[in-house]
């Protein structure tokens, strides 16, 4: 058999039964993403799925500078838009879910004040993510200015760089921390209670966290690729994000 003819059959065969797909994947899905990948390759399951973690901001800087990702699932639209804008990503962002916020802390302390909690004087390091790079920590920061408590406890906040890395913030370097929601739908996150270690962030401080996918040029014309775009848009991957405290359109 000719050598190309024997290379086009190997492509083809990549193609259609599977390879390896490179996802760049805002941290705070890194939680569900067991779950997901999961019950994907239950479908497909010899299409091996490899996840790079990290905030939006800065996933969307590897991107832009080359890095080998085929889709990515950011933490807002602004950056999957972006991308698609300067053609990058060649499909239109779509929202799989919306991110929620909440408060954790291991501190013995009235979760019922809600944002009033964190003047009190046993509360001195607040944890958010990083509002200039990762959504859920503009979103924290929307919610302490909405609610008025931001000037009063600015001094207090220490900055996490991803949303998933608030989580250690909240339950070691700091006393409090707002997390994405999702976090504490963990396996090794269920032994922190509602209502005793975490509560939910009224949603009415903050813009809703409306979380997009893209395909990147460099997952252009990959079956494999499409199939996890679409799995991620289906009902079964929206019943795992519920599960994990997500809002599904």
């Amino acid at each position: 058999m000719p050598f190309k003819l024997l290379g086009l059959i190997l492509l083809t065969s990549v193609s259609l039964f599977g390879g390896t797909i490179n996802i760049a994947l805002a941290a705070n899905v890194s939680y569900a993403s067991d779950e997901l990948i999961k019950e994907f390759n239950k479908e497909f399951p010899q299409t091996k799925v490899r996840v790079t973690l990290g905030s939006s901001g800065k996933l969307t800087a590897q991107i832009k500078h080359g890095a080998p990702y085929h889709l990515f699932m950011s933490a807002n639209m602004n950056y999957p838009q972006a991308l698609y804008d300067e053609k990058i990503a060649i499909t239109k962002p779509l929202i799989y879910a919306d991110g929620t916020l909440a408060f954790l802390t291991t501190k013995s302390v009235d979760l019922g004040l809600g944002m009033e909690l964190l003047k009190a004087d046993a509360i001195k390091r607040v944890a958010i993510a990083n509002p200039k790079t990762a959504p859920y920590g503009k979103a924290s920061l929307e919610a302490l200015i909405s609610s008025g408590v931001y000037e009063e406890i600015k001094g207090k906040l220490v900055f996490a760089e991803s949303a998933s890395s608030v989580v250690s913030y909240a339950v070691s370097a700091a006393d409090i921390g707002v997390v994405p929601k999702s976090t504490l739908y963990s396996t090794k996150m269920k032994k922190y209670k509602k209502n005793v270690n975490w509560i939910e962030v009224d949603s009415s401080l903050y813009t809703p966290i409306h979380q997009g996918i893209v395909i990147l040029k460099k997952g252009e014309n990959r079956v494999d690729v499409m199939n996890f775009y679409k799995f991620i848009l289906s009902e079964k991957a929206r019943k795992i994000f519920r599960e994990f405290g997500y809002i599904t359109p």
